[in-house]
């Protein structure tokens, strides 16, 4: 039986190991690496558990796109790096350990052939959307611990699921439209495109998405089920419909601004226009073997890079 294409959302899943693990993990020159320990031991959890057949890394071209920020500037405005006092929104605070560490990660990703694949001018999310949506003939897994990418869960054309990795491997949710659904109260049926639209309407301060004040995640589902889109919800409003309380229009109507340009912000856009390095499907052996002996004994990655070589299918 052929495997599901994995979809990795690379900087969440290396974020997340970066802080999992201890910064006593370095290279013989101090250079730390458990953000590249920890990624490899991801993917080979992942080949181990999950079996996928086709595999990519997508990464971020652009982690603060400009046609989000034009219409939203408050878009990921806290993530600016503090020491740029908020002028440079074109920087990200990461911390410094870890910003040598993905060259590394692309290394590693390049000599054992694994495909990466990047969009210029958007998101790793947008990247992840544009590939699933393409793909219409076997399962789909996205593999994140962010939780804007449930949007992506369908039945169809093939079965599109999100593997959660928020509080770790270990703890992994594997979440379709049934799982979102019932977690958030949403039509099954449509589960995906219905998270994206109550995820406007309650907001995310994380992101700096302001959401509809006084409309919490519980009320935008429901009013999200009732209607069965925004858009549907937001032309009975504007009818004056007797469904929307008088209460709930008003506060519509006030954040008219903010839910006209929502749904570019929110969404992921699946038409970006992506470049993959290599054919996605899973190496049964390292490309270049030699140039994974020299990463590993180069960066200290010892166990990890021989559980991923052992991860291999064809091993």
């Amino acid at each position: 039986m052929t495997g599901p294409l994995a979809l990795l959302d690379s900087a969440s899943l290396y974020f997340r190991s970066f802080f999992a693990l201890p910064d006593s993990m370095r290279a013989a020159d101090g250079t730390q690496v458990n953000a590249v320990r920890g990624f490899a031991d991801t993917i080979a959890r992942i080949l181990t558990d999950r079996h996928p057949s086709r595999l990519v890394c997508c990464l971020d071209a652009d982690w603060r796109p400009k046609f989000r920020t034009d219409l939203l500037p408050s878009y990921k405005a806290h993530r600016v790096a503090e020491e740029t006092g908020g002028s440079d929104p074109d920087v990200e605070e990461v911390p410094d350990t870890l910003t040598p560490q993905v060259p590394i990660i692309l290394d590693l990703l390049e000599a054992f052939g694994f495909a990466t694949a990047e969009a210029a001018g958007y998101e790793a999310d947008d990247v992840i959307g544009a590939l699933a949506t393409r793909e219409k003939e076997i399962p789909v897994e996205v593999i994140t611990g962010d939780r804007d990418l449930f949007q992506l869960v369908r039945g169809e054309p093939s079965p599109a699921s999100v593997i959660y990795v928020g509080k770790g491997w270990a703890k992994a949710e594997v979440l379709g439209p049934a799982e979102i659904a019932e977690r958030y109260g949403l039509p099954r049926e449509t589960a995906g495109p219905a998270y994206a639209d109550m995820s406007m309407m309650r907001g995310d301060p994380s992101d700096g998405l302001p959401g509809v004040a006084g409309i919490g995640e519980k009320t935008a589902a429901k009013l999200i089920t009732q209607f069965g889109s925004l858009d549907a919800l937001l032309a009975a409003s504007a009818a004056s419909d007797p469904r929307v309380p008088l209460k709930t229009r008003l506060r519509l109507a006030d954040a008219a601004g903010y839910l006209a340009v929502a749904p570019t912000v929110v969404r992921v856009a699946v038409d970006a226009p992506v470049e993959q390095s290599r054919p996605d499907t899973v190496p049964t052996a390292p490309a270049d073997p030699d140039r994974v002996a020299e990463l590993a004994e180069r960066w200290n990655l010892g166990n990890s890079v021989e559980r991923l070589l052992k991860a291999l299918p064809g091993a």
